[in-house]
């Protein structure tokens, strides 16, 4: 199914199940070896707690989303917004967390991207260096799983031909595929050649409400960063009614850029190559109760 879809964006797309690689290697140098066992996917909050106006007291913690989704000591990836009271800013999260159990206490291998304040460009920094907690805020989609080796979606598509980026392909061909049925992946992937569009938001929360689109994307700093960035989508390929973010990625790399993925903008050149695993359960936490659709994509 994923390859059909692939091939009707990309020049060259190639899905196959394969062991998956030791993530605790590069690039990843994830704190798991693996995304299999249990495969589970969480939409905690939602872009309503960000827009029109910021709700900061809204604050989770990844420990206790492990035990809300009946998988304490998780080893969950995905992406969302940093606990700007830990930070004292806003940021873009990219977590990547083994999280506590009984008996191991956590490690956090996350990163944060914000605005560096003296040239206002992109600063990315190893969350572990400076807090020890396991904390977001506002909002997250988190993919988890008990972190072990096992047999994996390998997904390699190489020149975009079409308009969608890889990951608005990897759903909508799930979506026309599956239907009425709701069809949901994680993992990680990595873009090794080429650029991509990406943003991050400002560190200051919007003062006046962003009621639009357009608003939003104003208010929000976009950069074009380069490969590898090593990405963490997760994807749903239609919301069956819990005002799901059907699909949301974050990415970090070893040169100091990350945040959250649009589009490749190098389409001739681009390569990706992605390790996914279908989620076997969907947890939603902290649903919104007044809603809208700005500020999805």
């Amino acid at each position: 199914v994923l390859q059909k879809g692939l091939k009707e964006n990309f020049a060259d797309a190639q899905v196959s199940v394969v062991d998956c690689p030791d993530l605790t290697q590069e690039p990843f140098n994830f704190p798991a070896k693996g995304i299999c066992g249990k495969p589970r996917i969480a939409d905690v909050g939602g872009v309503p707690y960000l827009i029109p106006l910021a709700q900061k007291e809204k604050v989770y913690d990844l420990n206790t989303v492990a035990k809300d989704i009946e998988l304490p000591g998780a080893f969950i990836l995905g992406a969302g917004a940093a606990s700007s009271k830990v930070l004292g800013m806003n940021a873009e999260l990219i977590p990547i967390v083994q999280t506590k159990s009984e008996k191991k206490p956590a490690v956090n291998g996350s990163y944060f991207a914000h605005i560096n304040p003296a040239d206002k460009g992109c600063l990315l920094e190893k969350y572990s260096s400076k807090y020890s907690d396991c904390e977001f805020g506002l909002l997250a989609n988190l993919y988890a799983s008990e972190g072990q080796p096992g047999k994996v979606i390998e997904v390699k598509a190489n020149g975009r031909t079409g308009e969608l980026n890889f990951v608005s392909c990897l759903r909508q061909t799930l979506e026309k595929h599956y239907g009425e049925k709701p069809v949901g992946m994680g993992g990680t992937f990595i873009i090794q050649k080429g650029k991509a569009k990406i943003h991050i938001m400002p560190p200051e929360f919007s003062a006046c409400p962003l009621n639009t689109d357009e608003d939003v994307n104003n208010w929000l700093k976009f950069f074009e960063m380069k490969a590898p960035l090593i990405c963490q989508p997760v994807i749903v390929s239609r919301d069956p009614g819990f005002d799901l973010r059907v699909e949301h990625t974050h990415c970090f790399s070893h040169h100091g850029e990350g945040g959250h993925y649009h589009q490749d903008t190098s389409p001739d050149s681009v390569q990706y190559l992605g390790y996914f695993q279908p989620a076997e359960l969907l947890f939603r936490i902290d649903r919104p109760q007044e809603t809208h659709l700005v500020g999805r994509d």
